[in-house]
């Protein structure tokens, strides 16, 4: 769907949620109504959903960090935003940029979903073939793989869930990765092998589903806030922050793992996060860790800033603060 929503309809819903309009984000459009409808004790028919074709969605044969990276997920669901065309935008938190304009903000995350990726193609990564070639376009992904498995080459994968496994299946690589909690909201649970976090480091915000609106609409904040989801937001806070920090891009090969410390509970415990940086090839990796609590941006200072004091030479380029 390429064309504004339709402003004209008869009996106005008491919320229109703007969404891509891939099978996943659709998917996550419909678990936020479900929230929505069940805190407020609404029905669905009052919570609409708004499709978009998102640009990120239309250009699948380059990397998105050569088109115009993150924006191209969100700029048409901000213009309607904006406009007042709908009332909330629905979004996976990690293809939303770091920066974002004043005049939105976060109202809500869900509960964060499994942080994994999942290996399509082979059962761990050292069961991937020698000399494999695998399939992605994330920067991370593509330097932590090396980082591990040297001997593999990377090509680009991009487009949807049924995209890249269509790619898969027709001999364009022999692995690719996906996010587990992408096929857990697709259903498709069964594909791939979920990857120790510990030995393979996720993305910034992988798992959560973002629900942002206009900040001057006190309203619609409160409508959203009724499902948000304390603890996950502690996390999406911490890793957002540290890629403010070190001034990550869509070409900034980063892991990062932020967690409430294992035996805590509630959104005050303490938070550990671990993260990573790499050489674009993978044979230069730095990582580093802090704990702290939540809130306290002091210390994710302090580990940027340790970070980057380290960085290497094929790192440094990447990192809009070195």
């Amino acid at each position: 769907m390429n064309d504004a929503p339709n402003s004209n309809a008869s009996a106005r819903p008491k919320i229109r949620l703007g969404t891509r309009n891939s099978p996943l984000a659709m998917a996550q459009a419909i678990e936020t109504r479900t929230r929505l409808c069940e805190a407020h004790g609404w029905s669905e028919a009052e919570v609409e959903l708004v499709p978009v074709m998102a640009s990120g969605d239309k250009v699948l044969d380059r990397p998105l960090a050569e088109i115009g990276g993150k924006a191209l997920w969100t700029k048409e669901l901000d213009a309607w935003l904006a406009e007042g065309l709908i009332d909330a935008a629905v979004h996976s938190a990690k293809d939303v940029e770091t920066i974002r304009p004043d005049s939105f903000h976060f109202a809500s995350f869900l509960p964060r979903a499994d942080r994994r990726d999942a290996l399509v193609g082979a059962g761990s990564i050292d069961a991937i073939p020698k000399g494999a070639v695998v399939g992605t376009s994330a920067p991370r992904r593509a330097s932590q793989l090396l980082n591990l498995r040297p001997d593999c080459s990377v090509v680009t994968f991009r487009g949807n869930v049924a995209t890249r496994l269509g790619k898969l299946e027709a001999g364009e690589a022999d692995v690719t990765f996906l996010a587990a909690a992408g096929l857990e909201r697709l259903g498709q649970s069964d594909l791939g092998v979920p990857l120790d976090e510990d030995a393979w480091i996720p993305a910034a915000a992988q798992g959560v589903i973002a629900l942002e609106c206009r900040a001057d609409d006190a309203a619609m904040t409160a409508a959203l806030a009724a499902i948000d989801d304390a603890d996950t937001r502690a996390e999406l806070q911490a890793e957002r922050a540290l890629l403010a920090e070190l001034g990550g891009t869509c070409h900034s090969p980063i892991a990062v793992l932020c967690q409430h410390e294992r035996g805590a509970h509630g959104a005050h415990g303490t938070l550990i996060m671990r993260a990573a940086l790499f050489s674009p090839d993978g044979s230069e990796r730095i990582e580093g860790t802090a704990t702290f609590t939540p809130g306290d941006h002091m210390q994710i200072a302090a580990l940027a800033h340790d970070l980057l004091s380290r960085a290497t030479p094929g790192i440094v380029p990447h990192f809009r603060k070195v």
